[in-house]
Parts: structure tokens; C-alpha cells; sequence
């Protein structure tokens, strides 16, 4: 018999109560006019909008940028307010599954949902499809896409695969020993085009920029078996980056949403090593290791959200499948780039000369690393030669590429 989810969750939240007072103003004086009282637009009702998180909101990476792109959401629609579960995984809260955390928000008033997890995508659906008075937002999902999500479900993510290429440049142009590590999470399609974008990213900037063959550059990538450390289940990220190190790699790139990779990074630097870090995710990360960090690629969710969330409000909620990149003009405008790349103290003025060089290739679109040929693995063909990778081959990688060390399947 499952548990209700009541006794599950001790997360509850208070419902502030807004009130209102306003004063009449003074009567005019009898021998002039009566003059119409000044208008004032009423202050609009409170529209609660939940969020579950698959970690904590103060990881420094996936969950911590979600979180404050919901906060940005409360300071840009007038009377909208966040309530939240985090930590809705195996280790935190294992006997909790994400339609019960769900439950648990819409108990509380909220009319609007963001889940932020692949792992949910599932659960999702379903308490959309329960609840259909409610608008669900699936954060990484592509229910739209295949056209199995309730007509209340909306799907959202960013195009980190030019956040994850400017990650694979800066690391190879910074590089001593021409080994690239990658600290990944689990294997799944968008984990796999992620590490494929960061290869082709240093590939590229190994050969153009660094003018060495693409064969004298090793990348390998480490799966620990999810998203983030769960002792007794996954591998232990902190263990994993410093056999990395050990190993001779001299830039990490992480791919989880914790920030194992920099921290251990850092500890070795401290010791004596030449060695850096790419940190993912939250736009900040870099203060976990600021004299190895060569930047942070990052999300920006909270203008897309802000966007949503009031045309749901509204009543113009529109299902979309939506895969949105970086602001071209700018991708670091936290108003309008929901995908940015931080520039670290440690990388040097000459490669970050060189990296704003690549980014304009990227924006103009003189360059796309998607072009064929290309090839899986296992020599199967990806993209064949002359042709570009559409969005769904992407979207569906299936391998890591011809070149990478590492597992493509679980």
C-alpha cells in the first residue's frame, strides 16, 4: 500500500495572506468642483507556482540555477510566489516519488509546476494528466516532442551544446598535456550530446587554434551513475576526479550538477599540480576554485520562465517542445540569454581573446561542429560527410563519438 504522500513530506508551507488598506482622500472644498477620486489598479491575486527539485537549491550547479531562475520569476510577475520541494532523489528522500511531492504543492495552492529532472518526465505526465486544472512545465523533458504529454504540459531546455563547446575550446587551448577530462553523470541521449558538444568544441580549438593533430588530444569521460554523488550507489565524483589527476589529465570538465570536479581540482592546484576546471551549470561556480577555473558555461531559466509562467497566468499557456540557445548579441545578458558562458580567472588574456573568436564563429554561423562526417564509436555513421546533424539526431544522440574514451551505454 503506498503511504499518502502527507506522511511522507514534512515540507509544509504557510500561505501569506496579502492584505490591502487604502485611505479615501480629504473631500475638495464645497466651493470648488467635486473632483473624481484618483484611480489606483487593484493589486492582482496571488498566483502560487510550485517547484520540484531533484537536489538541493544550494548545490552550486543544476538545482541552484533553477531555484533562482524561479526566484527571478517572483521579482518580474507582480503577485506571483514560490513554493518548493528539493531533493526529491533516492538518498534524500527515498520513498518520495515526484507526483507525491506534486500533491503535496497543489495542496498547498499552487496552480503551476516546474519539475526539473529528467527522472521525472514520467511522473509529470501523470499528475498533469490528474490534474488538469494546473499547468505543468517539465525542465529537460521532450513529452511534446513525441507527443505523449497532456495538453498542460509544456517542455523547456537550454541548448548547453554551445555552452559545452566553449567548455571543450577553453580547456583545449589551455591545456599542457593534452588530456581532457570529463566528470559525468549518468548516460542518457542529452548526456551524451553534451560530451560529444564538449569534444568537438576542443577537437576544433586543439587543431585550428593550438595547430595540433586531432590524434595527440585524449578526452575521456567518467560516469559515476547519476546526476549527483549517492553514497553506496553511484561512484564517488570526488574520487573519480582525483584519479584524474592522477591519471595526468590536466583540465576537468564537469557534467554534474555538483561541483566535485573544481573542488578537487583546486585541492591538487593548492598542492603544487598544473591543472584546471570547467564547472557547469550555475553562473557563480567558479568561487568554488577561482585560480583554476577557466569558466563556467551556465542556464539562465529565469526569463523563459518569467515568460510561461505569465502567459499561463493569463490564460495563453501554449504546450511547446522548446530547445532554446544563447542570446548572440549577448550571451552573458541575464535578461535575455538563456545560455551563457563565464569567462574564469585562471584561463589566460591570450585564450580568452582566442575562445571570443570561436564564440563569433558559433554566433555568425561560419561554424557548425555538427557537420558531417561524422561518426559514432563504433564507426557507424552520426552525420554524413557534407551534411548538418537536424535537431532531433541531435536531440537522440544514440553514442559518444569516434575519439572519445569513455561508455556510450550504461
Amino acid at each position: 500500500m503506498r503511504p499518502s504522500p502527507h506522511r511522507l513530506l514534512a515540507l509544509l508551507f504557510a500561505v501569506a495572506l496579502l492584505g490591502a488598506c487604502s485611505q479615501a482622500p480629504a473631500a475638495p472644498p464645497t466651493t470648488a468642483p467635486a473632483a473624481a477620486p484618483p484611480t489606483t489598479a487593484p493589486a492582482p491575486e496571488e498566483y502560487v507556482f510550485g517547484m520540484v527539485l531533484v537536489g538541493p537549491t544550494n548545490d552550486g550547479g543544476w538545482n541552484q540555477a533553477h531555484f533562482e531562475g524561479a526566484k527571478y520569476v517572483e521579482t518580474k510577475v507582480p503577485g506571483t510566489r514560490l513554493i518548493y520541494i528539493d531533493k526529491v532523489n533516492p538518498a534524500d528522500r527515498p520513498n518520495v516519488q515526484v507526483e507525491q511531492a506534486i500533491e503535496e504543492l497543489i495542496s498547498q495552492g499552487a496552480k503551476f509546476i516546474i519539475t526539473n529532472s529528467a527522472e521525472f518526465a514520467d511522473g509529470t505526465n501523470v499528475a498533469a494528466a490528474a490534474h488538469p486544472e494546473v499547468y505543468f512545465l517539465h525542465a529537460s523533458g521532450d513529452a511534446v516532442l513525441r507527443g505523449v504529454a497532456p495538453p498542460n504540459v509544456t517542455n523547456l531546455m537550454g541548448r548547453m551544446e554551445y555552452g559545452k563547446m566553449m567548455a571543450g575550446c577553453t580547456a583545449a587551448l589551455q591545456s599542457e598535456a593534452g588530456k581532457i577530462a570529463y566528470l559525468g553523470p549518468l548516460i542518457d541521449p542529452e548526456t551524451r550530446r553534451l560530451v560529444n558538444s564538449t569534444y568537438l568544441g576542443a577537437k576544433y580549438c586543439w587543431e585550428t587554434y593550438r595547430g595540433k593533430p586531432a590524434d595527440s588530444l585524449t578526452f575521456k569521460v567518467t560516469w559515476i551513475g547519476f546526476w549527483f554523488n549517492i553514497p553506496g550507489v553511484t561512484l564517488d565524483p570526488t574520487r573519480v576526479a582525483t584519479d584524474f589527476i592522477n591519471e595526468g589529465y590536466d583540465v576537468i570538465v564537469s557534467g554534474i550538477d555538483t561541483t566535485e570536479g573544481i573542488v578537487e581540482t583546486n585541492k591538487a592546484s593548492q598542492a603544487g599540480k598544473r591543472v584546471w576546471a570547467v564547472p557547469y551549470d550555475y553562473r557563480e561556480a567558479c568561487t568554488q576554485g577561482e585560480a583554476v577555473c577557466l569558466g563556467v558555461p551556465f542556464f539562465n531559466w529565469g526569463p523563459r520562465y518569467a515568460e510561461i509562467i505569465a502567459d499561463a497566468r493569463a490564460g495563453k499557456f501554449t504546450p511547446q517542445w522548446e530547445w532554446i540557445g544563447p542570446d548572440w548579441s549577448d550571451i552573458n545578458n541575464l535578461e535575455t540569454s538563456m545560455i551563457g558562458f563565464v569567462k574564469g580567472p585562471a584561463l589566460t588574456a591570450e585564450n580568452a581573446a582566442t575562445l571570443d573568436e570561436f564564440i563569433r564563429k558559433l554566433a555568425d554561423g561560419s561554424l557548425n561542429l555538427f557537420t558531417g562526417p561524422l561518426n559514432y564509436q563504433d564507426g557507424t555513421v552520426f552525420v554524413p560527410a557534407g551534411q548538418v546533424a537536424d535537431d532531433k539526431t541531435i536531440w537522440y544522440t544514440e553514442q559518444l563519438l569516434e575519439g572519445i574514451e569513455g561508455q556510450s551505454a550504461p
